[in-house]
């Protein structure tokens, strides 16, 4: 399949991985690219910038496909050290980078001098609008249904995407209720040049968590979300569970008057807890509806072969022939 996506990063498929923090390394993003789509490593996941360079030449060793790097920029009291990051991307050779959380309008000319494509997350199409103004290559445009952060205007991808479609004239991609060959075919059908898949990616066999949270994943339901952290204005939507009720019940008492500081036990250092040791209690952790619609645990090549099966399958025998009739 040929869309604005797959010709502009030089990939088979239009599916991207997104950049999910203890999930992204490089066994998953290199599984991805290798069944033809676009995999990618998350920055942030790596401590240093030194640990960010050894992760990228682990997946240059396991792919020779093009996969890319998340880079997330957070307001916070100690910042990360971005310069570092971005000179192990450009001496890594990667040349695919998804920038996601503030305006990456500061680091895009380093990046574009480097011959780096530049992926921008958003949340509504004004912040798609203003990544195409400053210069991004593509944005990846996620709905009130994502896993993670979702924004604060809770607009669903049935409008948000012809939304942004109107208005864009870079590729972009659809992401947040991404799982299968009809997340596909709808994302296409509604103007993106592909899909970006999060929570789907983490339940499969080459994706490094615990196995605890690729079997919550499938046995979740569509209702098994919840919204966090709305107060703050930092809405995440994670998967339900007793850490999670401990934190809405604190939101629910504490009203107006909750602080970070109020909620930081069941939010702060909870993903290598989950993650890696399994323990699914023991906080927030992003997660999308979409989870509704993940029944197995496939390999990435078994997921990404399914979808392109399938996908053709729904055009050309579902959609062609209603179009017969």
């Amino acid at each position: 399949m040929k869309t604005r996506i797959t010709e502009m990063f030089g990939i088979e498929r239009p599916i991207m991985q997104g950049g999910m923090h203890f999930v992204g390394f490089a066994e998953l993003a290199a599984a991805v690219s290798n069944a033809g789509g676009l995999g990618i490593i998350t920055a942030l996941t790596q401590r240093t910038p030194e640990d960010l360079a050894k992760e990228i030449a682990k997946c240059r060793g396991l792919t020779d496909k093009p996969f890319g790097v998340n880079l997330t920029f957070l307001p916070s009291v100690n910042q990360p050290d971005y310069p570092g990051y971005i000179k192990a991307i450009i001496e890594g050779g990667v040349k695919i980078v998804e920038t996601a959380g503030n305006n990456p309008v500061k680091w895009l000319p380093v990046l574009k001098e480097n011959g780096i494509k530049v992926v921008h997350k958003c949340t509504a199409v004004r912040h798609a609008l203003k990544a195409e103004a400053i210069g991004c290559d593509a944005v990846s445009v996620d709905g009130f249904e994502c896993g993670g952060h979702p924004g604060e205007d809770d607009v669903p991808n049935m409008i948000l995407l012809p939304r942004a479609a109107e208005e864009l004239k870079i590729p972009f991609l659809a992401s947040g209720g991404m799982a299968d060959a009809r997340s596909l075919v709808a994302a296409l059908a509604m103007g993106a040049d592909g899909m970006n898949m999060g929570t789907r990616f983490i339940a499969t066999k080459e994706a490094p968590v615990h196995e605890n949270v690729k079997q919550a994943i499938v046995a979740a339901s569509e209702l098994d979300t919840r919204l966090v952290m709305r107060p703050l204005r930092n809405t995440e939507r994670v998967l339900n569970n007793a850490g999670v009720e401990k934190l809405l019940a604190k939101e629910k008492e504490l009203g107006a008057n909750i602080k970070f500081e109020d909620i930081i036990e069941e939010v702060a250092g909870v993903y290598p807890r989950i993650m890696l040791n399994g323990e699914m209690d023991a906080g927030a952790w992003s997660c999308g509806m979409v989870a509704g619609l993940i029944h197995d645990i496939p390999t990435c090549q078994e997921l990404l072969d399914r979808i392109m099966i399938e996908a053709t399958q729904i055009i050309r025998g579902r959609l062609e022939g209603m179009l017969a009739a």
